[in-house]
């Protein structure tokens, strides 16, 4: 024994020997340390990418969405009280519903403000897995998302509260379908992926694929650029009047988040929407060419604050609602979200990784976890449809239980009672471009440090883009 651990310490040293040789010898050129500047210049994500577009020939389908966090959100801090204002009792539960819709004949109402994303049966992930999505949602007394896609009576019947998608695709725009949902949200587009189209090939289309969306034998899925029918803001605003008129359930739009957003909330208020789903740039996505997630759309953090302060100067603010989405990950990131003004939240990847939470012993190390929830995954039957709603179920309610011990220290007795004025900034021009105060100056010399500053922030600075209401990087 002690024989082969000498032959094998010496036969360790002696290759390391000789790699520190040829890593000091060898000219730049020849030497294998080349990698390593290399790869740091371009970057690991970058680089596998960059391979994978030579050999494939094609833009890369990337799962989840960018893995840039865009969105400052650990630059937030929430202003606890102790005098100034009293924390909330104990004996005094706290209000964490939240109705969308309230004036229509069919409000939603959630028993939490965090909703389950849409990421759509088949275009996305396996019929087990939509439906322990919904039937964990059920659990926590909140809604599911259809996602692109046709109505699954699967997933119907397990979820309480379904919002379902008038889509691209046109798979869930005919009555006996719309009619049978709780909410409707008009999808013209999402964070990760723009309006960009989007093609799912028949060899990834199964039987019951194609029953869901009604698809011909040998029939590819096409999700369109534009919606089927609407080719201007007047056939928009005629859709959403239709819909509202025969269903009388809320009805909304969603969009990915961009420069333009007020003129697109523009035309959403005209049309008299219920709600606004603004996806930031961090939105995640089955499959989205990186350029797309990477070099696209507006930060969820900036999208937030710009509708909100949008609909306060429109007058419509907690009238028509914000539903905000895109990364969103930890309670503090939900809160922070309604403190700048959505009523309720979208989850997606983080309510996946929560459904497979305890599953994924079944995979690793020689399958991702993935494999467990998407249509295309090769462990979609080894699913627990009941183990993982009851992951999920578990997972909201503690995300839930976390901002209420955050509304607790701030005086609050509603989560929807959260507002901008509980938060204090880490950063000038996170304070500027979002209205919440600087942390480390007083209330009483806000004014006076920016004014202080005018020139720094000026319109005509290289900091700030002029008229654009957001502050962009230092160059």
């Amino acid at each position: 024994m002690k024989l082969i651990e000498n032959y094998v310490r010496s036969l360790i040293n002696e290759t390391i020997d000789k790699g520190i040789t040829r890593v000091s010898y060898d000219q730049y050129i020849e030497n294998l340390f080349e990698l390593v500047p290399a790869t740091k210049k371009v970057g690991i994500i970058n680089l596998v990418e960059l391979v994978m577009r030579a050999t494939q020939g094609t833009p890369v389908p990337r799962p989840l969405g960018s893995h840039l966090h865009f969105s400052p959100w650990e630059k937030l801090l929430f202003n606890p009280v102790h005098l100034f204002r009293f924390p909330t009792p104990e004996n005094v539960g706290i209000d964490t519903s939240v109705t969308i819709g309230n004036n229509t004949r069919k409000p939603l109402t959630l028993s939490i403000p965090i909703m389950i994303a849409a990421m759509s049966f088949g275009g996305a992930l396996s019929k087990s897995a939509k439906i322990a999505l919904a039937k964990g949602a059920s659990m926590a007394g909140t809604a599911t998302n259809t996602g692109e896609a046709g109505l699954m009576e699967e997933e119907r019947a397990a979820a309480s509260l379904l919002i379902g998608q008038y889509n691209r695709g046109g798979w869930m725009n005919t009555p006996e379908k719309y009619n049978r949902l709780d909410a409707i949200e008009i999808q013209l587009g999402q964070g990760a992926q723009g309006s960009s189209p989007q093609r799912t090939s028949v060899k990834n289309i199964g039987e019951d694929y194609r029953e869901v969306f009604e698809l011909s034998e040998g029939e590819d899925a096409v999700i369109h650029s534009r919606l089927p029918g609407v080719y201007n803001k007047e056939d928009f605003i005629q859709l959403v009047r239709k819909l509202k008129d025969e269903t009388g359930v809320p009805v909304g739009l969603k969009i990915a988040a961009s420069h333009h957003l007020e003129k697109e909330l523009e035309i959403a208020l005209e049309a008299e929407v219920d709600f606004v789903t603004v996806d930031g740039a961090e939105g995640g996505t089955h499959g989205g060419a990186p350029t797309l997630q990477d070099d696209m759309g507006l930060p969820t953090l900036f999208s937030i604050s710009r509708a909100a302060q949008f609909f306060i100067n429109k007058q419509v603010f907690k009238k028509t609602n914000i539903i905000a989405t895109g990364g969103l990950v930890t309670p503090g990131q939900i809160l922070k979200a309604m403190a700048l003004g959505a009523d309720a939240v979208y989850i997606g990847t983080a309510a996946v990784m929560a459904l497979v939470s305890e599953q994924m012993v079944e995979t690793v190390p020689f399958e991702p976890p993935t494999s467990l929830v998407v249509y295309t995954g090769k462990m979609t039957d080894t699913l627990d449809i009941d183990k993982g709603a009851r992951s999920l179920s578990r997972y909201l309610n503690a995300c839930v239980k976390e901002m209420e011990l955050v509304a607790i220290s701030m005086g609050r007795t509603a989560l929807s009672e959260v507002a901008k004025s509980d938060l204090c900034s880490l950063d000038p021009f996170l304070s500027k471009a979002t209205g919440v105060k600087l942390g480390y100056i007083s209330d009483e010399e806000q004014g006076r440090f920016f004014s202080e500053s005018q020139s720094f922030f000026s319109p005509y600075s290289p900091h700030v883009e002029q008229n654009s209401g957001t502050v962009s990087q230092p160059h």
